[in-house]
Formats: C-alpha cells, sequence, structure tokens
C-alpha cells in the first residue's frame, strides 16, 4: 500500500514495520515545513539529468546522491508517487548502474567508484537510502534487483571490514587495514537498515563493529577517531548512540554513557566549537536520538535546532558551505526538520 493510498488507515506494514502515514505526518509546524519545501526544491534543481548530486569540485557523488534522495523520502514521495518521485527514481536509477554496471556479469558490490578516496562513505549511506526504497518498491522486477544490490553491498562490507572490526575511507584491503569512527559507523547505519528493510545481514558483522566502537570509547564516554586514540569525539559518539539506538538498544548501559557524553558537549541552538567543525554531520544524527528520546528532551532540542537552522537558510532555499558544499548541509538539514513526518523506518522511533 503506498503512502498517498494509505490516509484513512491508521498504520501500514511495510517490510515488517510499521509506517506512519500521511495521516499521522504533518506535525510540522508551518514555518518548518516551509522552510523544508523550499530546500528540497533547491536541491531538485541541483540535480544532474543522469541522477546524482555532488559536493565542492564535483567530489562524493554517490553520498551525496544518497544523502539528498534520502531528505526527498522523508517528505513522503517515492519512486513511483509524490511531488518527487522522478527526481527520487532518478536517484535510485544513478545509485543501481554503478553497482551493477552493463556489460559486468559479477559486481564488487561496492555502490561507488573505486577511485573515490572515501567510497565507504557513499557505500553506507547508499545502503541506508536504497534499503529504504526497496521497502516500499512495488514492482517486483525492480524490487528484485534492489534486492540483489542490496545483498551485494552487505557482502562487500563484510569483505571490507578490518582485522579490529571497523571500516576506514576505503576497504580493508585497498586501505591497509586501516579503520577510523566516522566510517565505521556509516557502514553500521547502514547495515542496520538492510537488516531492517530484511537483508540477510551476518550478526557478526555488526557485532565486531559495536565492539569496535566500545574500544574506541574513554572513560568519560566519548568515542575517539580511531582504536589508536585521536581524542573524544561529540560528532562521531553522537553517530554511534543513533546506531546503537537504530537496533533498539535505548536501555544499554554503553547507549547511556554515551549519550551522557553527548547531552554535555553538544548543542543546538549554536555552532558548539567542540564539533571539531563538523556541526552538521553532529546533529544529522544527535537528531536521529533526541527524537527517539522524546519528550520535553525532544521537544526543547527541536524547537531549538529548527530555529538554529531556520535562521541561517539562504533566500534560494540552500544552506551554505565552503568546506564540502552546499547539497551536503542541504540534505541534512532538511532531513533533520522532517523527522517528526515519520516516513523512514530506520529514523523512527
Amino acid at each position: 500500500m503506498s503512502r498517498p493510498a494509505a490516509v484513512l488507515c491508521s498504520m501500514v506494514l511495510i517490510a515488517g514495520l510499521c509506517v506512519p502515514t500521511a495521516a499521522q505526518a504533518g506535525r510540522i509546524e508551518p514555518k518548518v515545513k516551509a522552510s523544508v519545501t523550499r530546500s528540497l526544491d533547491w536541491l531538485v534543481r541541483e540535480q544532474r539529468r543522469q541522477g546524482y548530486w555532488e559536493a565542492n569540485q564535483t567530489q562524493y557523488r554517490v553520498a551525496m546522491t544518497a544523502l539528498a534522495g534520502n531528505a526527498l523520502l522523508c517528505e513522503g514521495s517515492t519512486t513511483l508517487r509524490g511531488k518527487y518521485a522522478k527526481n527520487i527514481r532518478l536517484a535510485v536509477d544513478y545509485l543501481l548502474e554503478l553497482a551493477e554496471p552493463q556489460g559486468v556479469s559479477n559486481p564488487s558490490g561496492l555502490i561507488g567508484y573505486k577511485n573515490d578516496y572515501h567510497y565507504m562513505y557513499g557505500h553506507g549511506f547508499s545502503m541506508l537510502f536504497l534499503s529504504q526504497v526497496f521497502g516500499e518498491e512495488e514492482d517486483p522486477e525492480r524490487r528484485e534487483q534492489l534486492r540483489r544490490v542490496l545483498t551485494r553491498a552487505v557482502n562487500f562490507c563484510g569483505q571490507a571490514q578490518t582485522t579490529a572490526g571497523g571500516w576506514g575511507y576505503v576497504s580493508a584491503k585497498d586501505g591497509g587495514d586501516f579503520d577510523e569512527g566516522s566510517t565505521c559507523i556509516t557502514q553500521v547505519q547502514g547495515l542496520r537498515a538492510c537488516r531492517n528493510a530484511g537483508i540477510p545481514v551476518p550478526k557478526e558483522l555488526i557485532d565486531r563493529a559495536v565492539d569496535y566502537i566500545k574500544k574506541c570509547t574513554t572513560p568519560e564516554g566519548g568515542v575517539q577517531y580511531s582504536i589508536k586514540g585521536g581524542g573524544a569525539r561529540p560528532p562521531i559518539t553522537a553517530a554511534a548512540v543513533a546506531c546503537l539506538f537504530n537496533s533498539g538498544g535505548y536501555d544499554d548501559e554503553f547507549a547511556k554513557k554515551l549519550l551522557a557524553y553527548c547531552r554535555q558537549n553538544l548543542s543546538a541552538g549554536g555552532d558548539d566549537g567542540r564539533t571539531f567543525g563538523h556541526w552538521h554531520y553532529s546533529h544529522y544524527y544527535y537528531a536521529q536520538v533526541m527524537y527517539r528520546v522524546g519528550g520535553d528532551e525532544w521537544k526543547n532540542y527541536s524547537k531549538a535546532i529548527s530555529a538554529n537552522i531556520l535562521r541561517k537558510q539562504s533566500a534560494d532555499g540552500s544552506w551554505r558551505d565552503s568546506q564540502i558544499g552546499s547539497v551536503y548541509t542541504t540534505a541534512i538539514n532538511a532531513t533533520i526538520l522532517q523527522l517528526e513526518n515519520g516516513f523512514l523506518p530506520i529514523y523512527q522511533r
């Protein structure tokens, strides 16, 4: 059952998950909704005719495509229905073609380009995006292709994992067994999203990754850059909590410890200098955590971060960024502002 057709129903069962319908969404304040519409319309104008988005200097096409596509999904559109259906479909086409190039009979499973020196980021975000699409795909042939691509992607992830249990910017083989926290967490959330959608994911893959994160954690509850050290970092810590919450670990003592660290070191109302310049990355994940915490804490956080984000929006609907690029910040901000919609299983309570 599609979202638009489900307005009269209280819940829709998709891929074994109860998903809120349009009747349950719409809790976003009018001024926030208007901001989101302007931002998504800007993203649509920035999409290339081949279906991708890109960062500054034409970088990170795969990661930007997945992040922007996810932001459009959060609005309620699918590949077949809704205002942004065409754009989502183009993004999916682009990523599927990368995963299953024409003329290649045995693809590696990587969703991306081997000459991208950060290809594991794109791979992880693409698993997340395509798994959300897979859950609602109605065309049998297309659904089978998504299942095939995501299954190979999970296998590639397993082969790319380092001996320590983490992931680096590239696979363990290509990167000399180097790993670090932020890429690791991107893979974990992508894997969890695949598993939630019904794609087989070996339990030991995620278990080893969680163990890696624990080994990166300081006594104070902050997650370090890597298992070799590098100092506790609020952005990676927030991402780690989001991944733990994805699996329902709300009452896990380890998750509580990390969450306490985040509460002390992250602020929704300003540009916290303790985020190592990664404010958007921090709050992309921390907003997911706060949404799941709910109650007054979420209400206060949501009010503060929405005001902060809306205050900085450009006239054209984007949020400017000179480092990674405006597609990155706009896709992340639009996702944060739409969490209340509750359309995507990976972001739900």
